[in-house]
């Protein structure tokens, strides 16, 4: 499937495209300002989201809200398709992350052809064609909502330990930039440190440093890609004691100095 764009902010994109400038695009925790849809079609990994971390395979639908913390893996076997809904999607959407695993043909070949026939209106010049794109996002709205239903039953409730890790995952991507330490956010929630990094690596496998951590690196490593902004003012938007502290925090996450990343095409 090619990348498909409109003026509205859709856009589909191959998963493997994704991952076309570097693997930490997706696989450090980050948030997008948009709901993003990812369909798998090939492969398998772990993806974390709202510091859950589960396994996905083939034919699993991932629905994450905009301003949702996640990450997922993605090796070269892992294909797929997002889809980007842009920041004034008017489909009705779920309002909480959503997992799938999709096990009836049927269902499968639905969203298949539901993203087909997004891709193919959205390059029509024929007439009609922005209504007729809308009209398919509904539908794919319509699919996600039936396939949730269906799954509550095989759902587990979130227990006390994935809804403070889901709080702190929420907090965090509020106030990552501030300098707030592990500790501060374990007060903010009303819990000791060791509790929240107990129910973290419970939750994801990863205490609640390292989500810390990789939140601010993978901003890090967005802005000095992205931007010219300086070495120095990065580390002081992002909070971090100094500039030297931050690059001794970024070379051992990335095993790059942030000048270094910065130069590499």
């Amino acid at each position: 499937m090619q990348d498909s764009s409109s003026s509205s902010g859709l856009r589909l994109v191959a998963i493997p495209r994704l991952v076309a400038a570097g693997r930490w695009r997706v696989e450090a925790m980050r948030s997008l300002s948009e709901p993003c849809l990812l369909w798998f079609t090939k492969g398998q990994g772990r993806i974390t989201i709202a510091g859950l971390t589960r396994g996905y395979t083939a034919h699993n639908a991932v629905f994450i809200p905009a301003g949702v913390m996640h990450g997922f893996e993605a090796s070269a076997s892992v294909f797929g398709t997002a889809v980007f809904f842009g920041r004034d999607c008017a489909v009705t959407l779920p309002k909480q992350p959503v997992h799938l695993r999709i096990r009836e043909t049927q269902a499968q070949q639905e969203m298949n052809l539901l993203l087909d026939n997004v891709q193919r209106e959205m390059e029509a010049d024929t007439p009609a064609h922005d209504r007729a794109t809308q009209h398919y996002l509904g539908l794919i709205g319509v699919w996600l909502e039936r396939q949730s239903k269906k799954a509550e039953a095989e759902t587990p409730k979130p227990d006390a330990t994935r809804r403070l890790v889901a709080r702190y995952t929420a907090l965090l991507e509020r106030d990552f930039r501030s300098g707030m330490g592990v500790a501060d956010f374990a007060a903010a929630l009303g819990v000791t440190p060791t509790h929240l990094t107990r129910c973290c690596n419970a939750a994801c496998g990863r205490p609640a440093s390292a989500l810390l951590q990789d939140r601010r690196i993978f901003e890090a490593r967005r802005m000095l890609s992205e931007t010219r902004t300086p070495v120095g003012r990065i580390a002081t938007d992002l909070g971090f004691n100094s500039a030297a502290y931050f690059t001794r925090a970024f070379q051992h996450l990335t095993g790059r100095s942030p000048s270094a990343f910065r130069r590499a095409p």
